[in-house]
């Protein structure tokens, strides 16, 4: 097998052994002086142009982990990563991890895939370490790629007990409907205004699906995307949809991205005046024509 084969096969960075297991040296040697193979630390070889968090945990010694790792699943996330997150035994010291987010941990093989953390063990990680807000946005997305909720309940029930019940919280609230991470984060800061309970992309009525939705308070939440308002046609549409909610007496308010992912207690404090208003006193019917 050739080196970049090899290299392929264990996930773009490995060390020396693991490669030397399934190629030669000499072809190793040869591969790296025509610039197939990259040495990217001592005893730690890398394709061209792998990516930055595979060439951190090889240089480490360690896993693609985290919001790294929810990124290599295609992931949807509240914000890009700032640096490469890497997961290293929890012995392992002397490193240098300049501009790298490492944490320590102890993986089994059932947790790690060809170098990165598996999908269940990468939400799990993400939901003990960050913010609510951030890890919900992983965990939904999660969901709508397939992983199963029952899964991921065993890993945070099983998951050690610094960051266990952030875990199970982040696991119990996540929802495959949530449409991208946009109102993932939305509803994350619903969820903690207290006499709030909102459910994601809810039919009202004939007027189709809203972002969140408080059945007792009547309260529709939208998130407002600039690419949905892009032309005359769809701004006339969200108009004309905004005024049948109006009609049929629920309340309706709207946040940008920017106020969602900036300004979150500015949408907190919204939301908590408008749950102080309580129920409207209101007859949900079909205006007339």
């Amino acid at each position: 097998m050739t080196p970049t084969d090899a290299l392929t096969r264990l996930g773009g960075v490995a060390a020396f052994g693991e490669v030397r297991r399934l190629t030669s040296r000499r072809r190793l040697r040869s591969a790296v002086t025509k610039g197939q193979v990259v040495r990217v630390s001592p005893g730690v070889y890398a394709l061209p142009g792998c990516d930055e968090a595979r060439l951190a945990a090889g240089s480490l010694g360690g896993v693609v982990s985290h919001l790294s790792a929810a990124q290599h699943w295609d992931w949807k996330l509240k914000l890009p990563p700032e640096r490469p997150a890497v997961t290293v035994p929890r012995r392992r010291s002397g490193l240098k991890a300049d501009g790298i987010e490492v944490h320590w941990a102890d993986l089994s093989p059932q947790q790690v895939h060809c170098g990165v953390t598996t999908k269940v063990q990468t939400v799990i990680d993400c939901a003990r370490v960050y913010p609510f807000d951030v890890a919900l946005a992983v965990a939904d997305s999660a969901l709508r790629d397939g992983v199963r909720r029952e899964d991921l309940l065993a890993a945070a029930k099983a998951s050690p007990r610094t960051g266990r019940a952030k875990a199970l919280r982040v696991v119990k609230a996540a929802d495959r409907l949530a449409a991208n991470p946009f109102e993932s984060v939305l509803r994350a800061i619903a969820l903690d205004v207290p006499g709030l309970c909102v459910v994601p992309q809810q039919r009202v009525g004939h007027i189709g699906c809203v972002d969140l939705f408080d059945h007792r308070l009547g309260l529709v939440i939208e998130a407002e995307s600039y690419q949905w308002h892009s032309s005359r046609t769809a701004l006339a549409r969200d108009v004309r949809r905004y005024t049948w909610c109006v009609r049929l007496g629920y309340t309706v308010v709207r946040f940008t991205w920017e106020e969602v992912m900036f300004r979150p207690d500015y949408v907190r404090a919204v939301l908590l005046d408008l749950v102080a208003l309580g129920p409207r006193a209101r007859a949900v019917r079909r205006p007339t024509a």
